[in-house]
């Protein structure tokens, strides 16, 4: 990692050593896992409206790649982004009440899970569209060309979204124009309740290739290798050198969404899911720090407790939280309509 990045990586500088910066590394991930827990949880008792897509076993991902990123930075996010908005500074409280349709929440309870936005944080929003947040980060990564900013975009995508056609145009656009974004493709093997394998042909990775876009592939469930290809790749687009492709492979140790099993079926062997349990990304980044010199248990037995309390204070926030008056049904409403 460049000195100039590592030195406004804010958050996860503030230590000022490695071994802190990874501690902290790591209670953004458990922040997540928690979070996620809680709302698998809140889900089975009924007290969510509407699905949600959870992000547990990946939250290495959002997390080495958000860990490189400014506060001025951009990142666009997908129906599964939990995650990405937790590692870029989204306050669990505000993130809570706005999945719980509160007027406290992020979006005043109206994005729900899959559309919450931050834009204070460079948060573009989660997208319940599949690929919808491509064509957002490669505009979102023109805007600061044309601004002359030095931000860049980071894209999170899944497999599925890996063939739809408008990750090719993006593509073309952004190495054609050389703009500062990062796509990172989050491939978990399936696509809802279909292998991803037997419906994409060859490497998502090699796909940026005829577009001269600089691609690779990188183990998701390993926070410092996801860390260092987004860095690698940030700091390409950040000195005016492009876009990238990421491929992050991993595996949502969770349902599709949670509820699935009403509907879908047995989809997934129990041994793939068990073996992918034992790569947790979590337990494996834990297991490395334990090995770090100062490191002890009784250090990251206080990471899990203090993030407890962030995600219970966050659920009594949101459940305390006042409903959206039935008025406020049409505020924030826009439409653009063309001359008659």
């Amino acid at each position: 990692m460049s000195a100039e990045l590592e030195a406004k990586a804010g958050y996860w500088n503030a230590d000022g050593t490695q071994t802190g910066q990874e501690l902290r590394i790591l209670a953004r991930m458990v922040r997540i896992r928690l979070f996620e827990e809680k709302l698998q949880e809140l889900f089975a008792a009924g007290r969510l409206p509407g699905f949600v897509h959870l992000y547990v076993g990946e939250e290495a991902i959002a997390v080495g790649a958000c860990s490189v990123l400014r506060d001025a930075d951009k990142v666009t996010s997908t129906h599964r982004g939990h995650g990405h908005l937790i590692a870029k500074g989204a306050q669990p409280a505000l993130m809570m009440a706005e999945i719980m349709g509160k007027r406290a929440g992020l979006c005043k309870g109206k994005g729900g899970s899959m559309h919450i936005a931050d834009y204070s944080l460079g948060i573009l929003g989660a997208n319940g569209i599949v690929g919808g947040g491509i064509p957002i980060a490669t505009g979102s990564a023109l805007a600061d060309s044309v601004l002359g900013t030095d931000n860049v975009t980071v894209c999170f995508f899944g497999d599925g979204a890996a063939n739809q056609g408008v990750l090719l145009e993006a593509l073309n656009l952004s190495s054609t124009w050389q703009l500062p974004v990062v796509y990172l493709c989050e491939n978990n093997g399936y696509t809802e309740w279909m292998r991803t394998g037997d419906i994409t042909a060859g490497e998502i990775a090699e796909r940026a290739r005829p577009f001269q876009v600089v691609s690779t592939a990188v183990d998701g469930n390993d926070v410092l290798a996801v860390r260092q290809g987004v860095c690698e790749a940030v700091d390409r687009a950040r000195g005016g050198s492009g876009p990238s492709l990421i491929e992050a492979r991993t595996y949502r140790i969770l349902a599709h969404n949670e509820g699935e099993e009403a509907f879908s079926g047995q989809y997934r062997p129990q041994e793939e899911i068990d073996f992918w349990k034992s790569r947790d990304p979590v337990t494996g980044f834990s297991a490395l720090l334990l090995a770090r010199p100062g490191v002890t248990a009784e250090m990251l037995d206080g990471i899990w407790a203090a993030e407890r309390k962030v995600i219970a204070d966050a659920v009594d926030f949101a459940t305390s939280s006042p409903e959206p008056a039935p008025g406020e049904a049409l505020e924030d409403l826009y439409a653009a309509g063309g001359v008659a």
